[in-house]
């Protein structure tokens, strides 16, 4: 695996969403890189409530929603691990599935804006480098924390929005994968609200 070039997307993915999709899809072909990896969080540490579908849901939902794809993958690090999941567990437990990987992390810039701020701070700097994905109104000008911003098509869809149109009985289709939006169907996901 050494020089293999590897996006590193984690995320709740509750549910996963054409707005992800098209971050993983613009990242890979800005950075060039071999494969990025979608890695669904097991329990996020800044929402306590928690998610409203399983974390095993969630991550079939992934799995369902990159198939066919062969430029985007997921992993079930943080799910097989279990507990509340930190960003430095996620890059070590990578650091150790693909030896001699370039990992790259992406995420929001104005989230990685406060980088210093995440566990073993020090150790995440050694363990990936890291890429911002411009947010609307926050400036395309990298920072300290990170090494590059790197601009995608603002898809205006959450996995929030998802969870309150399956509540209300409203379409969700061309907002998810048509998988995601079976599977949602068929598991009777979010029919009781937004939950998260």
């Amino acid at each position: 695996m050494s020089n293999t070039r590897i996006g590193v997307l984690g995320g709740t993915f509750d549910p996963i969403h054409v707005g992800h999709l098209v971050i993983a899809s613009e990242v890979h072909a800005a950075l060039g890189l071999d494969r990025v990896v979608l890695v669904p969080t097991n329990e996020q540490p800044f929402k306590p409530e928690g998610a409203a579908a399983s974390a095993r849901q969630r991550l079939q939902m992934c799995r369902l929603a990159v198939e066919g794809d062969d430029r985007l993958a997921v992993s079930d690090v943080d799910v097989a691990r279990g507990g509340v999941t930190f960003t430095v567990d996620t890059l070590t437990d990578l650091a150790e599935q693909f030896p001699g990987a370039e990992l790259t992390f992406i995420a929001g810039a104005d989230a990685l804006a406060r980088l210093d701020e995440w566990r073993d701070y020090e150790r995440l700097r050694t363990l990936a480098r890291f890429v911002g994905v411009a947010r609307p109104g926050w400036e395309n000008e990298p920072h300290a924390q990170v090494e590059r911003v790197v601009a995608t098509p603002q898809i205006g869809v959450s996995s929030t929005d998802v969870r309150r149109r399956v509540a209300a009985g409203e379409p969700v289709r061309y907002l998810v994968p048509d998988r995601v939006a079976t599977f949602i169907a068929q598991h009777g996901l979010y029919l009781g609200g937004t939950n998260a």
